[in-house]
């Protein structure tokens, strides 16, 4: 009898698509001018490995972007190529969709160029003990990052979760960096409830990523905690799926993650020659953080990531042999055998970090009203002090009002939400080779993302 995995995919619920063409729909391209960017860099030549559900190659606006893989559950028909619910052909299409679908009009990723390997990891939530959840997947992750990394990926996307971490986790994502490659992990989404830490973006050396919406804010379900080091755009975001019309709208962390990892991917291609320390370094140099004052706080890390800042203007790469974050050095000097990410200094007081705060814009964007760089957070999930508050998400984020979730060690049972397809429209291609888009063209009305680089 297959054991079921205890491990929570972390993306959104689906809804009524509000645009008239596909490529309006996806506000994040938009906010984040990847017009722009792709006249630099697609993402061409990296391969990015999503740890997931598996990817449909077949997928209109991903033919040709997926590569052989790796199947991880035996247990459920099908290999690496056939998703068994939908979230890794999503993450897939976040990351490196050709928007070729519906003669070129069709949904982009953030990394158009880049190449997908999927390891498809075991299904989750039907009925499994936590204890087996956490157990199958501490003992099958660090074979898919060993794996990923052997076969060439330089960024790992992983919108996973489980409940407690291992030994053996930790040392495979410390082989994947020295080895050469990144590793992103999700959040999780009980940001709202009692925010319980998971894995592996509670390992030393993975880079935690959590979710900002069209005004960048830290949505509520979106986790906090020292595990946080980025956030991206997580909130209505239109991509390729499986199912229907192949196109689907979701929030939540996973879809963060997975533009995050395709931020990762435009620099890499850009700059092929720096390492993964390098390739970091310069994303925390150009994150958009907030006017506080602080460095990083827990609800939003370093700040959300700026892929077209990084490539405008990265600044200086450093030493490509040190990792640019503190908590693998600290994890290492505090104990022999580490497997939890310590807790990362935060600056900056409480009441500045509650405040939404813009940074300046940059002599680009003068005249706008603003720019979609202020970086708030939700009241909601400031309530309480971070290190004693403790939840379990959902694998989805539900649509309408969230609810908290049963107090560990209970896990509610994997709902299945599947994403909901969206009618396809006909609409003008704006695709790569397309001109930039004028700055302030979010279909929600909201400025544009990104425009101050920082150090």
């Amino acid at each position: 009898m297959s054991a079921v995995l205890g491990v929570l995919l972390m993306g959104g619920s689906a809804g009524p698509a509000l645009a008239d063409s596909t490529r309006s729909m996806q506000w994040h391209l938009d906010a984040m001018k990847a017009d722009e960017m792709w006249k630099t860099s697609t993402g061409k030549g990296v391969v990015v490995a999503v740890l997931d559900s598996g990817v449909d190659p077949e997928n209109p606006d991903l033919v040709g972007q997926i590569l052989k893989g790796k199947n991880l559950e035996p247990d459920v028909k099908g290999d690496e190529h056939t998703d068994y619910d939908g979230h890794g052909t999503s993450m897939a299409g976040l990351i490196a969709g050709t928007g070729r679908s519906n003669g070129g009009n069709g949904a982009f990723g953030l990394a158009p160029g880049a190449k997908i390997l999927p390891v498809r990891m075991p299904e989750s939530g039907v009925g499994a003990t936590q204890a087996e959840g956490d157990e199958k997947f501490n003992r099958i992750a660090p074979v898919a990052i060993r794996y990923a990394v052997g076969r060439g990926a330089k960024v790992i996307n992983i919108s996973l979760g489980a409940q407690s971490g291992s030994q053996a986790l930790t040392d495979a994502v410390k082989y994947a960096l020295d080895n050469g490659a990144l590793i992103f992990a999700a959040a999780g989404n009980s940001g709202d409830g009692a925010n319980l830490l998971e894995y592996p973006v509670g390992t030393p050396g993975v880079v935690g990523v959590g979710a900002i919406d069209h005004d960048a804010k830290k949505t509520d379900e979106s986790q906090y905690g020292p595990q946080i080091d980025f956030t991206a755009p997580g909130i209505d975001m239109v991509h390729p799926c499986t199912g229907g019309t192949q196109l689907c709208k979701t929030s939540g962390t996973s879809d963060a993650t997975a533009i995050a990892s395709a931020s990762a991917a435009l620099i890499w291609a850009k700059h092929p020659d720096w390492t993964n320390n390098q390739v970091l370094r310069v994303m925390l140099n150009t994150a958009g953080r907030s006017t506080s004052g602080a460095k990083r706080n827990d609800y939003i890390g370093y700040g959300a990531v700026r892929p077209r800042i990084a490539l405008k203007n990265p600044g200086d790469p450093g030493p490509p042999d040190v990792y640019p974050l503190p908590d693998l050095a600290a994890a290492e000097s505090s104990s022999p055998s580490p497997s939890t990410k310590p807790s990362k200094a935060t600056e900056g007081s409480a009441d500045a970090d509650k405040s939404a705060a813009s940074a300046p814009a940059s002599e680009d964007s003068k005249g706008n009203t603003g720019i979609w760089i202020g970086l708030g957070v939700g009241a909601v999930a400031l309530i309480g002090a971070v290190a004693a508050v403790l939840a379990v998400r959902s694998r989805r984020r539900k649509s309408g009002p969230a609810t908290a979730p049963p107090a560990y060690p209970y896990q509610p049972l994997y709902p299945n939400p599947y994403q909901q397809p969206q009618p396809q429209p006909t609409p003008p291609s704006f695709g790569p080779s397309s001109p930039a888009l004028p700055g302030n063209n979010s279909p929600h009305g909201g400025p544009s993302y990104g425009e101050v680089p920082r150090n």
